[in-house]
């Protein structure tokens, strides 16, 4: 193929949710369809995960995602890169920087309890970013709200027209399946051992006696009323509006049985755009330029234990990537040579020697590359509004031993790379690090990572610090407030309240403070 033919036929996408909507397991799904694995693993309980995308130890311990990955599948003629994200908020920062290499998302909703907390933060980086989202109702198995309240929910919370592109057919126990509005398709349910369903059978008229008696009489009248209703009440689905983020067409079905999951596979290849322009420095850097762009969006790692290595996951914006090839880094002013890119496929990598625009690959980083660092065939250009986030917690962190060993300070350092940690400095400049997260499971993951990859068992020592604000300018507090400095070595003050912000700065003529660097 051409590279124009090959950008075209990427796809580049996440999925955002509320915690425990089944994003992971969706994944897994996803992937199975697309013939990348042969057996879906599965998040048990809450307690145990197998999966592909949740291949960190204490991920498949727990069951839940607190790292992002990345898979990479072909299906269809079309390439499929998909982003995994932590759902849990405490990895927040984790997500949005994903979310920065993507093209468009997938709204996971649970369809029992709707838009929850954390799908309407993840909505609005989507839309701050100008990413097009495809809605999937999942948990139609279970009992769920009414599939009209629900897109009532989204269109009010989120501020979109929701468009149901399928239409589900009872919920629960009594769930039969989905009509296709636009093919006039029935995909019958049908709870079973392993919860087969039949073969998608084309209907034609919703009115058919054919539909009327595979569903019964209820349900097929239940059905004809709500079809009469949406057709008048909500607009035709139009990819411009989607594309514009205007609308999100949505989709209903199961993960967890499988149901609906390789139609909405189908209808995500269609749908979604291929690799779009990226905003850099001011300029608008587009795929088709032939001059290559990439970014890191994110550092791992230990992703192999026997190596003990540091990957960098790089977005590639535009031009050709080659294996071997010399490219500027903008941040050090230097040429690097890239010998070892990976193809990534949750812990797994296999050495490729071509990439594109839309492609998500892994480069061996000895401690060069660092999330939001671009690499480029010459232009020195930046990812604008690469987020970092103002941490929550601040802890001391010694080395339970007593020693502060190489493993404990090679740690610290990797750590803080991959963004799972930020690292202060006290006024004093004290050699004990001050590291800082935005919350408590994130710092849980820091002392479990320090244990059982660098051998290095800590005490924390907390510190009742919940408010951080970095200095502008010259400005000094007239108050008692701390003083850190990050590891770019700008002063920050930190407080223990909103009171002792207005405190300190009714005090302090001249101090100017910023919430993000």
């Amino acid at each position: 193929m051409s590279r124009l033919e090959e950008i075209k036929r990427r796809r580049t996408i996440a999925i955002i949710s509320h915690p425990d909507a089944g994003k992971t397991t969706l994944t897994e799904k996803l992937l199975l369809y697309s013939g990348a694995i042969h057996q879906a693993g599965a998040v048990t309980g809450g307690k145990h995960s197998s999966t592909t995308s949740d291949w960190m130890e204490i991920e498949q311990q727990r069951g839940i995602s607190v790292s992002s990955s990345a898979m990479r599948v072909e299906y269809d003629g079309h390439l499929l890169n998909i982003l995994d994200t932590p759902g849990h908020q405490d990895f927040s920062e984790d997500t949005y920087r994903t979310l920065m290499a993507v093209d468009a998302a997938i709204m996971l909703l649970d369809a029992g309890r709707g838009v929850q907390e954390q799908t309407i933060k993840l909505f609005k980086v989507c839309r701050d970013r100008g990413i097009p989202i495809v809605t999937f109702m999942n948990k139609m198995d279970r009992p769920a709200r009414s599939p009209l309240e629900l897109l009532d929910e989204v269109e009010k919370t989120l501020g979109i027209t929701a468009i149901p592109r399928t239409w589900p057919i009872g919920d629960g126990p009594d769930f039969r399946g989905i009509y296709d509005r636009d093919a006039r398709i029935f995909h019958s349910f049908e709870r079973t051992t392993g919860n087969r369903y039949k073969a998608p059978v084309n209907v034609g008229d919703v009115r058919s006696s054919e539909l009327r008696a595979s569903l019964g009489e209820l349900a097929h009248d239940r059905l004809l009323e709500d079809l009469e209703f949406v057709d008048h009440v909500i607009p035709s689905f139009d990819q411009e509006s989607f594309l514009a983020e205007h609308s999100t067409p949505v989709y209903w079905g199961s993960a967890i049985t499988n149901f609906g999951v390789e139609h909405f596979l189908q209808q995500l290849l269609e749908l979604m755009p291929e690799p779009q322009p990226f905003s850099m420095s001011g300029t608008t850097v587009d795929p088709s330029s032939n001059e290559f762009v990439g970014f890191v969006y994110k550092v791992q790692a230990n992703m192999n234990k026997a190596h003990r290595d540091r990957i960098s996951f790089l977005r590639i914006v535009s031009g050709t990537f080659e294996r071997g090839m010399v490219a500027y880094h903008p941040r050090t002013k230097k040429d690097v040579k890239l010998n070892y890119p990976f193809e990534i496929f949750g812990r797994e990598r296999n050495i490729i020697d071509v990439a594109y625009p839309g492609d998500v690959i892994g480069l061996t980083n000895p401690g060069l590359f660092q999330v939001g660092d671009t690499i480029t065939q010459g232009m020195d250009v930046q990812i604008e509004n690469f987020p970092r986030f103002a941490p929550e917690i601040y802890a001391k962190a010694w080395p339970a031993g007593g020693s502060f060993s190489k493993s404990f300070r090679k740690g610290i350092d990797q750590l803080k790379e991959e963004g799972v940690i930020q690292v202060f400095t006290d006024a004093e400049g004290s050699p004990v690090p001050i590291v800082a997260v935005v919350g408590e499971l994130q710092l849980e993951l820091f002392a479990w990572r320090m244990e059982n990859e660098y051998g290095e068992k800590l005490r924390l020592e907390r510190l009742p610090y919940t408010r951080t604000r970095w200095i502008v300018g010259d400005g000094r507090p007239a108050t008692n407030a701390p003083v850190f400095f990050d590891e770019k070595e700008r002063p920050v003050v930190v407080f223990k309240n909103d009171w002792e912000i207005n405190y300190c700065l009714e005090r302090s003529p001249g101090l100017q403070l910023a919430e993000t660097p």
